[in-house]
């Protein structure tokens, strides 16, 4: 598919979007929040691939230098946008006692971790959760737990250092579990 790529040729191209569209799209609606936006990165990157082509080395699979490019466009669509003030994240994280307990832990959740992934209503919960945090909290989550990118990889990406990655990782999992308890407690209607 390669070669015929870089001959020009319609139905290459043509299959390689039909191909990779759909996971694509998927990747790119995790980081942006409007679906146009999304409709258009994911035109933009198939853009940009067809015109950095002749770039590839072929060292990593197509696939996969497609979703760096779905990502790159996804964020620098985010990064011209312009930005609204972020609400804090501090009024989601746990509090601490000085002897390093936490106030108020809640009780355990009443679902399983299974038992709540499988269910298609839980999963939306937690989209929408995840919708809530702050671009740079959930930009880190996204990267780094669905689209499973290593850490060094987040930075890369983000253009921060990586112990900034792994602070803002913790913190937005803490902001999740705070977002998420009143769901798993069987307290939320």
């Amino acid at each position: 598919m390669l070669a015929a790529l870089r001959q020009g040729q319609d139905a290459a191209f043509a299959e390689l979007v039909v191909r990779n569209s759909g996971r694509l799209l998927s990747v790119i609606r995790r980081l942006l929040r409007r679906e146009e936006d999304a409709q258009d990165a994911l035109q933009e990157t198939f853009l940009s691939a067809f015109r950095g082509l002749t770039k590839f080395d072929g060292k990593s699979q197509l696939g996969t230098w497609l979703h760096r490019i779905a990502i790159n466009t996804a964020l620098m669509k985010l990064r011209s946008q312009q930005r609204k003030p972020e609400q804090s994240i501090e009024d989601l994280l746990p509090t601490f006692y000085a002897d390093g307990h936490r106030q108020n832990p809640g009780p355990a959740w009443n679902l399983t971790a299974d038992q709540a992934v499988e269910q298609a209503e839980t999963r939306e919960l937690v989209r929408q959760a995840i919708d809530k945090l702050p671009d740079g909290y959930r930009l880190v989550l996204v990267l780094r737990d669905i689209e499973q990118l290593d850490t060094a990889e987040v930075a890369e990406q983000l253009q921060i250092e990586v112990g900034a990655v792994k602070t803002r990782l913790h913190r937005a999992r803490q902001a999740l579990r705070t977002l998420l308890d009143p769901h798993f407690r069987g307290e939320a209607t």
